[in-house]
């Protein structure tokens, strides 16, 4: 197995309500799951392949609960990327060089028969996580806004954050509401102003560090 490590952040938007179900083990609001992510990282490697200052980003379409399969994505890198580190983030984000169940990418992969081919195209980011406010380009694929979650009654920004003892995604995250678009790809999706959050990313090959 190659050894390989991920530093960096999350943004993902989703189709369920505010806090994501998959998280405390609840079936999607709506009976499916679909989502969009994109991902930043600072720092990592592949074996011998740097992955420093590299975007991807994945749309994602389940008929069900994720744990059920039958799914389909599709990855996108951003295309900066050299041939090398394409392949290794392919690699990567399709489960390979993982440990079973180890990465929400294992999982996603494992659940989901249809692979659509990797795309290229630039991904524009710009995204704080204190302040849950953050937006995303992924080419004329897909776009993310998200905001911080409003107080039912008087609208002002309220913070709440979900903490994993024992995750294979993150630790930490902010909770935000999202909307999202896709354009582009094979995958049709739109959201408004469902479960979205930002969270940072530290990944290897045998789970979250």
């Amino acid at each position: 197995m190659i050894d390989w490590n991920i530093d960096g952040q999350e943004m993902a938007n989703c189709n369920c309500n505010f806090g994501c179900p998959c998280q405390f083990g609840v079936l999607p609001t709506g009976g499916s799951c679909q989502a969009v992510a994109v991902f930043n990282i600072t720092k990592g490697h592949y074996g011998d392949v740097s992955l420093d200052g590299l975007r991807a980003a994945g749309v994602y379409y389940w008929p069900g609960a994720i744990h059920e399969g039958n799914g389909q994505y599709q990855l996108i890198i951003g295309d900066s990327a050299s041939i090398e580190q394409k392949a290794a983030l392919e690699a990567i984000m399709s489960g390979k060089d993982t440990e079973e169940m180890a990465t929400m990418w294992y999982v996603f992969n494992a659940t989901s028969p249809t692979q659509h081919p990797t795309l290229s195209a630039p991904i524009e980011l710009d995204w704080d996580i204190d302040s849950r406010v953050g937006s995303a380009k992924v080419g004329g694929i897909f776009d993310i806004a998200v905001a911080p979650i409003p107080n039912i009654v008087s609208g002002e920004p309220h913070r709440i954050s979900i903490q994993l003892t024992d995750s294979f995604e993150f630790r930490q995250a902010e909770m935000a509401s999202g909307t999202s678009n896709t354009k582009g790809g094979v995958i049709d999706l739109s959201f408004e102003a469902t479960h979205a959050h930002i969270a940072k990313l530290n990944l290897t090959g045998q789970g979250v560090v």
